[in-house]
């Protein structure tokens, strides 16, 4: 995990403010892909309101929640794959018509009564495909749009634009359900795609622009895939402790406590449960976002990787003395806390791994960062979900926190050991 001299990290004024906003095509980029972040998720709200309706199953929530990540596990190699090999604008704006067209058949379904449960699950898996088409091959176009010194500004931005989306679409979705009704409501939310789709169409970034192609890699497929990328970036500690990093971190906590915040909120017992709810979700979103404008704002926390370690210390004990804590006024800082530090380590690690990795094998390396930091987010839902149904969600919660923090701390220990021995 030593510094490494290619990050990006240390090219331009340290305090530059909202650097990649500076680049035109960034801000369209930037605002669009917020957009279809929010349609994304006022498709979640409208859909997942009608089907709890209608069927009443747990199962079908849980098969929501696999499906979502489960082809991040599963194909995010592959979708880097093909981000290196063809023009990444044309995979984004396949995952985004294929956003649009599963919008469209629920509309329909749910217009003409005869949504059933196959239907559901094969639009769930649907959904979760578009997804993973879409997040390496956005990553990946990032590198054609920004300079390398306003990399780190182009990620965090653009993850604040995320979480900006995710933050409008439950309140966008719930508006939409109630002026237009669901089926109506969806094929609206289709419109919600288009900036983005269409901006691509003409945008002048990809493969046809660049200066110089890079050497064509070896290609292998499926878990040979991933193999063959890890042992050619070996040889690069930034790359493999960032991907270990944002893998632990998902693998252990990932975002499975906001699944379980109801539970969270009635524990509190502050008020009624459903208002309780909304605002500590609102907490951990409002962090995020908060640390995207300060941190742009004031070009703070330049990307280092034991900087990016620390923040996920941070992160843990925030997320641990929450999952602890009786005190409702605590509960709200300690959220907005973790929001801050979730949205610091996660964009910086993605910095680290973008900016170190070789231009011939970028998608692919990008598509095993996303494996990691997204895939693995599927047995949070273990770790914290259904061990929490064993000891209760506030220790399992704990429990998962804890670990990953001792994890993060080893390996500070041991990188800080080396590194003296070899001093």
């Amino acid at each position: 995990m030593a510094e490494s001299s290619r990050s990006p990290a240390g090219a331009g004024p340290a305090n530059s403010s909202f650097a990649a906003f500076r680049t035109p095509g960034f801000r369209a980029f930037c605002l669009g892909s917020a957009a279809a972040m929010m349609a994304d998720n006022v498709e979640h709200v409208i859909s997942y309101w009608v089907t709890f309706r209608k069927f009443s199953s747990p199962a079908l929530g849980g098969f929501a929640v696999i499906s979502h990540w489960l082809p991040f596990l599963l194909f995010s190699i592959h979708a880097g794959r093909l981000a290196d090999r063809f023009d990444p604008r044309r995979i984004i704006q396949l995952g985004m018509l294929l956003f649009m067209a599963v919008s469209i058949a629920w509309g329909l379904l749910f217009l003409t009564g005869t949504l059933q449960i196959w239907h559901a699950v094969v639009l769930l898996t649907l959904h979760g495909i578009a997804g993973v088409l879409w997040t390496p091959a956005s990553m990946l176009l990032l590198h054609d749009i920004v300079p390398i010194e306003r990399l780190q500004s182009a990620v965090r931005l653009s993850a604040t634009g995320r979480y900006l989306g995710m933050l409008l679409g439950p309140a966008v979705g719930s508006g939409l359900l109630l002026w237009l009704g669901p089926s109506w409501g969806l094929f609206a939310n289709v419109l919600i795609y288009l900036p983005l789709t269409i901006w691509l169409w003409k945008a002048p970034y990809g493969p046809g622009f660049r200066s110089a192609q890079p050497a064509a890699s070896s290609a292998n497929h499926g878990f040979a895939d991933v193999l063959a990328t890890l042992r050619a970036v070996r040889d690069n500690p930034t790359i493999v402790w960032m991907t270990v990093l944002a893998g632990s971190a998902s693998f252990l906590v990932g975002n499975s406590y906001q699944a379980q915040m109801p539970g969270f909120a009635a524990a509190l017992g502050h008020g009624d449960p459903g208002i309780t709810y909304g605002m500590l979700l609102a907490a951990d979103a409002a962090g995020a976002l908060t640390a995207g404008i300060v941190l742009e704002s004031q070009g703070l926390l330049r990307a280092k990787p034991r900087t990016a370690v620390v923040l996920a210390m941070l992160w843990c004990t925030a997320l641990g003395a929450f999952a602890m804590t009786s005190v409702y006024a605590l509960a709200l800082p300690l959220l907005f806390i973790a929001g801050f530090m979730e949205l610091s380590f996660n964009s910086m690690a993605q910095t680290l791994v973008q900016g170190n990795a070789p231009p011939a094998l970028r998608g692919r390396v990008i598509g095993v960062y996303s494996m990691a930091s997204l895939g693995l987010r599927m047995f949070s839902g273990i770790t914290v979900g259904m061990l929490g149904a064993v000891i209760g969600i506030h220790w399992s919660l704990a429990l998962s926190a804890v670990t990953l923090l001792t994890l993060t701390s080893a390996v500070v220990a041991s990188v800080s050991a080396r590194h003296s021995r070899a001093a």
